[in-house]
């Protein structure tokens, strides 16, 4: 029977990830895959990570599974980080990653009803592939012009009438991957209302939390949204906020009426058994050390803070540069590790096999992995095919 199978097409990142490793051009530059790089081009491990994993060395008595549901603590400490006090009558369930998390509330979504999740495009190319594997419809809505550079409020909430009531909508938190372009509080208190009178389940997507402007600053639209709908799923991932990419640290979080929270969460403990049975340990409980311990907790956010500077150092610096039509100055004003530049693909290929840069076919860039070194042969090389 396994002779019949079909050979599928490679991840388009994953793809960009092995040319890349495969050039043997020195000076070639990686913008593609989503992880941040220091001034010397290391993703390095987070003081406070190292020091949360050295108290788990000398005091962990036990391997044996943590449950179920996951971690109770890290979900507490987790859930006060994003949501705050909100996070207390949320019912919630530690997931393998944040992809792990989005796939939960997917398959969450069908077992309530659901027929389809509306994805405002571009997205995250992951998310339509974790939509059809949860066998749920993935339909693209507008919500960004690239040759502008803006949101378009009135074609994603136009975009909404496709659905019906108790379908999903994903919308993603903060440092969208892969535009870099978040809403403003105004907006998140518009598409609550706009959820709202359709009956439009909103499913946000928390993957860089602490990214954007600041920790509080970059949920607070969230919380709008979260305090204004009666229904909502959250998937968090904590692999950018700590560093532990590796590690697969996520969580699930479901807001509910409080009759309905005990199906909810014996429906995500079923979907979760019948996928991995019981979630991984370690990274899940360095992120609770760090968070339950305020000298810990204050070195992650001087780290952050320091890893968000550098950012948006970047930003500003490309924002400064001018290349022919790209508007370079609209990025600046975008948040987080992406943007997402105004190239066709044979632009894209033209950087790649000319230049030695690489980023996804759709012009999606790491603005967190380019070194300040690399950006004035990263400009020329823009401006020799813009």
């Amino acid at each position: 029977m396994l002779e019949t199978l079909a050979q599928k097409a490679p991840d388009p990142l994953l793809k960009i990830i092995k040319m890349f490793r495969e050039d043997p051009r020195s000076d070639k530059i990686d913008l593609g895959v989503g992880v941040y790089r220091d001034a010397a081009g290391a993703t390095p491990v987070m003081r406070a990570v190292k020091d949360a994993e050295a108290l788990l060395l000398a005091g962990q008595k036990t391997k044996t599974y943590v449950g179920q549901q996951g971690d109770v603590d890290f979900l507490r400490l987790v859930g006060q980080l994003a949501f705050g006090e909100m996070s207390r009558d949320f019912v919630s369930i530690q997931a393998v990653g944040g992809t792990g998390a989005l796939r939960l509330g997917c398959d969450l979504l069908r077992e309530s009803g659901a027929k389809r999740v509306l994805l405002p495009a571009p997205c995250w190319p992951n998310h339509p592939s974790i939509v059809r594997a949860a066998r749920l419809e993935a339909m693209d809505v507008a919500f960004f012009n690239i040759a502008e550079q803006r949101i378009d409020m009135d074609a994603l909430i136009a975009g909404f009438d496709r659905a019906e009531r108790g379908d999903g909508v994903i919308l993603q938190a903060c440092c969208h991957n892969p535009l870099g372009a978040d809403f403003s509080l105004e907006q998140w208190r518009t598409l609550a209302e706009a959820l709202n009178a359709r009956g439009l389940i909103p499913f946000v997507d928390l993957a860089y939390q602490g990214f954007g402007d600041g920790v509080d600053e970059d949920v607070a639209g969230a919380r709008a949204l979260l305090e204004r709908v009666p229904e909502a799923l959250i998937a968090v991932s904590e692999a950018k906020s700590f560093g532990i990419y590796r590690e697969r640290v996520g969580a699930l979080y479901v807001k509910t009426a409080e009759k309905a929270r005990a199906a909810a969460m014996s429906n995500l403990a079923a979907i979760a058994r019948a996928n991995y049975s019981m979630p991984p340990d370690h990274g899940a409980a360095v992120v609770r050390e760090v968070l339950s311990d305020d000298a810990l907790r204050a070195s992650w956010r001087e780290e952050l803070d320091e890893i968000r500077g550098h950012i948006k150092r970047t930003r500003v610096a490309l924002a400064a540069e001018r290349v022919n039509s790209i508007p370079m100055h609209l990025i600046a004003d975008q948040k987080g590790m992406f943007s997402t530049l105004p190239l066709n693909e044979a632009q894209v290929a033209a950087l790649r096999e000319t230049h030695g840069i690489y980023m996804t076919d759709a012009a999606r860039i790491n603005v967190a992995g380019l070194r300040a070194a690399d950006i004035p042969r990263f400009v020329d090389a823009l401006r020799a095919v813009a």
